[in-house]
This record gives structure tokens, C-alpha cells and sequence, in this order.
């Protein structure tokens, strides 16, 4: 018992998992930037630092979950979540500071709401294999974190690129994936939902 109680405490509390949680708790830290009374370019580039610091805890926490041998289901749980959230929250940082379109921040939070209860369903039917992470989300994942760490800078990086124009592209690219992603995972369960609907 105290062994299953063990493993119960390190799956939520190793060090890949306390990198996800960092994310997540990180989080208002990039929000409140703009809080601060500095000046926008000053703002600017302390959200992006941030931002690409907290995104880099992603790839970290998977490594180093495979390299330590500290995969878990909770694991695997919480870290599209603590994506989720800091794509969700910089992306309405992003509105506010019209940056982004209704449109696009809509595409993107509804895609991830849809999927993500979808994957609750298809985990209550047991057929989460139907809706397994595929590349195209990956794809969809890292386009929109480099377009929000460009957006987020929105300045010039040297003369005659300013990385608000190529992060807008960006985040357009990211909302073809977002929406092309979304339709595979929906053709891909549709035969396990009209299977259990019968």
C-alpha cells in the first residue's frame, strides 16, 4: 500500500510533472505583464521572453518523462491541458491587444474546446485510439506558438521585418491546421460514435 501510495505522489509531483504545472502556473505571470506601467516595447518583449520560456517547458517535461522513465496518464493528461491554457490566455492577450482577429481566437479556443470534449467521449466509449494525437496537431500546436511569440513581440527585428506581419501569416497558417486537424479527428471517430449510437 505505502508503494501504490508512492508512485500515486511521484506521478503528480516528479520533476517532468512539476515542469507542466509550472506552465500552467506561469500563466497569469504573462497576462500580468501588461499590467505593468513600461513602455509597450519593454512589455512586448517581456511577454514574449516569457512566453518562449514557458513553451519550452513542453518539449522539456516530455524528454525528460521518457528520459527518466516518469510517463504517466496523468502525465499525458495534463500537459495538452497546460497547453491549451497558454495558447487559450495568450491568445486573448493577443485580442485585447488587437493583434488577432475575433475570428481567428474563436477558430482556435472553439477548436480546442470541441476536440478536447471529444476526446472525453471517445474515452468514455472506450475508443481513444480513434482520436490518439496525430501530426497534424503537432503541426498545429508549434505553428501557433511561433506565431504568438511573434505577435506578442510585434516589433522589428532588423530593419524591414517586423514580426507582426509574419506572425499574422503565422496564425492564419495555424488556423488552416486548427481547422484541418479538427476534421480528421472527427472522421476519425465518426465510426466508433455511429457504432455506439446504434
Amino acid at each position: 500500500m505505502r508503494q501504490l501510495q508512492g508512485h500515486n505522489t511521484n506521478m503528480f509531483w516528479n520533476l517532468p510533472t512539476l515542469l507542466t504545472w509550472a506552465r500552467i502556473v506561469a500563466i497569469p505571470l504573462i497576462v500580468g505583464v501588461y499590467d505593468l506601467n513600461w513602455p509597450i516595447d519593454q512589455l512586448n518583449l517581456l511577454a514574449s521572453g516569457l512566453f518562449v520560456v514557458v513553451a519550452l517547458t513542453d518539449w522539456a517535461d516530455g524528454w525528460l518523462a521518457r528520459r527518466m522513465n516518469l510517463t504517466s496518464a496523468f502525465g499525458a493528461f495534463l500537459d495538452p491541458v497546460a497547453d491549451k491554457f497558454l495558447v487559450c490566455a495568450s491568445l486573448l492577450i493577443l485580442l485585447q491587444m488587437g493583434r488577432v482577429t475575433t475570428i481567428v481566437a474563436l477558430i482556435i479556443i472553439g477548436r480546442e474546446i470541441a476536440i478536447s470534449a471529444l476526446r472525453e467521449w471517445m474515452a468514455q466509449i472506450g475508443a481513444s485510439r480513434s482520436v490518439a494525437v496525430h501530426i497534424l496537431g503537432k503541426l498545429k500546436t508549434t505553428a501557433q506558438m511561433a506565431a504568438i511569440v511573434l505577435l506578442l513581440y510585434d516589433g522589428e527585428v532588423v530593419p524591414g521585418f517586423h514580426t507582426r506581419m509574419m506572425g499574422t501569416w503565422l496564425i492564419y497558417i495555424a488556423c488552416g491546421l486548427t481547422i484541418w486537424s479538427m476534421v480528421y479527428y472527427l472522421q476519425k471517430s465518426l465510426p466508433d460514435i455511429r457504432a455506439k449510437a446504434r
